[in-house]
């Protein structure tokens, strides 16, 4: 059994913006394989799925990002998920615009929801898909205010090409591993 969790903030004025990638890649996953995310429990609204033969949880956490980690350890706890079989979908600043990563087990990077589940979790032993999303293009940006903004017009199709590309390194994950994720999708 496995948590898929993207990682995002609840309410419409959110909706679309960068630091929400994680929550459309769970509508994307949610909507290929057919679940339905009308739970509502575990500070988070979830649904159920098979991906690679494999039972999931998608999640979508209510508790606003810096606050990811009580949803998810209540649901890893609840249906005793183990951290390597929790996969986290979060937006990178570090990464180009479309760009994704994956990584094993890892620090936080300066990522309020990462930092947050590893605190509540105890543990940074679980893989991540890490989901570019560009960065200021000055550096007296205000770097909330970016990560808050809204895609431009040119990057919604590179960030809906993302999106798939994201779906299909969580199910290569749950089908063969980390390792097999980070040497297929790290190299594009």
């Amino acid at each position: 059994m496995y948590l898929i969790v993207g990682l995002g903030n609840p309410g419409k004025q959110y909706d679309m913006t960068r630091h929400n990638i994680g929550f459309h890649t769970i509508d994307y996953i949610a909507e290929k394989y057919g679940a339905r995310m009308t739970k509502l429990k575990f500070k988070a609204v979830y649904g159920e799925c098979i991906v690679a033969g494999e039972k999931v949880y998608l999640v979508k956490p209510q508790t606003y990002m810096n606050l990811s980690g009580d949803s998810v350890a209540e649901m890893a706890q609840f249906y005793k998920i183990p951290p390597e079989n929790i996969i986290i979908i979060n937006d990178d600043i570090s990464l180009d615009t479309g760009r994704i990563r994956i990584r094993k087990k890892g620090s936080a990077g300066g990522h309020n929801g990462l930092k947050s589940i590893i605190l509540r979790l105890n543990s940074d032993e679980f893989p991540r898909v890490k989901m570019g999303v560009g960065a200021p293009k000055h550096d007296d940006y205000d770097l909330a205010d970016f990560v808050l903004g809204r895609f431009t017009k040119e990057e919604i199709p590179v960030m809906e090409e993302a999106i798939k590309k994201a779906e299909g390194a969580v199910s290569e994950i749950i089908k063969n591993g980390t390792e097999s994720a980070m040497n297929k999708y790290n190299a594009k």
